[in-house]
Parts: structure tokens; sequence; C-alpha cells
């Protein structure tokens, strides 16, 4: 079963349509759509905006729907240079930016007591969902590398340089990281796919309305041709 999650309606509203949807539950206040996408017994659900929105929804895929594997669809600001608004970037791992125990000896981003800092990506999903963009979005650049999140959108030259100097971040988000965790609690591999809507900077307010639904088209593509062709890596 593979649970597949997008924070906003608009990021799962088309795959939801995709669907041919057996069971519909509502858990926690979040729609769970069960059924078939694209051939693979699937859940596709609406998690809410947020790293704890995030994680729950993870959880509840893991521990109620039995999900052997959680995608993670959306749109995201874009930290590396060379990343262009509509480029594809797929998580090498995830971490929470905005976590800091620093003050008793962990580095920023570390949640204390685990024994991970960043919470790593299945290498076979990666290569699934790498191999899927360049046939879906053969005009967009993919990206491998880390996925940021933290419960803010980032708008800021500062910001975002500091998210790439301290963190080695590719590209910013509000719900990867939560939904990485749950999947490394309940051993279960994850991957995030996002594409970019924005640059992260003083112009990302504006830019993030206008290319929204543009960024949002490319990662439906991508899910629909990665389990469209979920028997086969080449």
């Amino acid at each position: 079963m593979i649970g597949i999650i997008g924070a906003m309606e608009e990021e799962v509203a088309a795959l939801q349509r995709d669907m041919e949807i057996e069971e519909t539950r509502k858990i926690a206040s979040m729609e769970f759509y069960k059924g078939r996408l694209c051939g693979q017994e699937a859940v596709v659900v609406r998690s809410g905006v947020g790293k704890v929105n995030a994680g729950i929804c993870g959880a509840i895929l893991a521990l109620e729907f039995g999900a052997d594997v959680l995608i993670n669809t959306g749109i995201a600001g874009g930290l590396h240079p060379d990343i262009r608004i509509g480029d594809m970037v797929i998580s090498r791992d995830a971490l929470h930016h905005d976590m800091d125990a620093s003050a008793f000896g962990d580095p920023r981003g570390q949640v204390p007591r685990m024994d991970v800092w960043a919470f790593p990506a299945e290498e076979e999903l990666i290569e699934r969902a790498k191999k899927a963009n360049q046939r879906a979005n053969p005009d967009i650049q993919t990206f491998v590398g880390r996925v940021v999140t933290g419960d803010q959108f980032v708008s800021s030259e500062e910001k975002k340089q500091e998210l790439t100097e301290v963190f080695g971040g590719m590209c910013v988000e509000m719900e990867g990281a939560g939904i990485a965790q749950a999947a490394y609690l309940n051993r279960i591999p994850y991957v995030i796919v996002r594409s970019i809507s924005d640059q992260a900077d003083h112009c990302a307010t504006e830019d993030y309305p206008t290319f929204e639904k543009k960024a949002i088209a490319h990662s439906v593509r991508l899910i629909r041709e990665m389990l469209g062709n979920w028997g086969k890596l080449d």
C-alpha cells in the first residue's frame, strides 16, 4: 500500500480524481481516500499545512492503513542556486531546520535523543522518482538533495542563505521532515517530491501564487508516472 500525502487540496485533488476509490475514511479531521491509482493500491490524503499535521498523517497511514511506502508530493521554495522555478527536487534526506536544542550541545536541526540528524529517504524510491520525473517532465531539471522543513514560509535572502549554509538545503517547505520522521519511527521507506514554486527570497510571496499551479502539475505528473511504472526501474 502506497501512502501519498499532500499538504493542500490543490496538491492532491487531481490524484483523487484519477483514483478508483474503494473507501473513504475520516481520521483526525483528515479525509483518506483508499483505492487504486495508476494500477497501484494507494491511499491519497491532504494532511493540512505544517509539520505536526504531516507527521500525524504519516503515522495514521502507517498504523491504520498499513502503508509500506510514504510519498510526500507538493511544492517548495528553491534554495540551491542552480534550481529554477518549476524544477523538481527529490529528497536525499530531510530535516527540521527550526529544531534547535543547541543549548544542550545538539547541532541545529537535531531532534534530541534521536539517532539521526537528517532522516534518509529510501534509495530505490529516490531512483524511481528521478526516472519518473525525467520521463514525465523532460523539460525541467531534476535535483536530488536535502529537503529542509520548518513551520514558516521562507521569503528572505538572509534566511535562504542560512538554510543553505547551515543545513545544506536544496529546497525548503513545511511538511516533509514531519513525514520523514513518521516513516523513520515506523520503519517504512519514504521519499519527498517537490516542484519549485518560488525561490524562497524577497520575491517569494509574489512568485508563489503565480507559479503554484504549474509547479503542482509537475508533481502530479511525476506521481502518475512513478506509480504507472511501479514494477520497473528503467
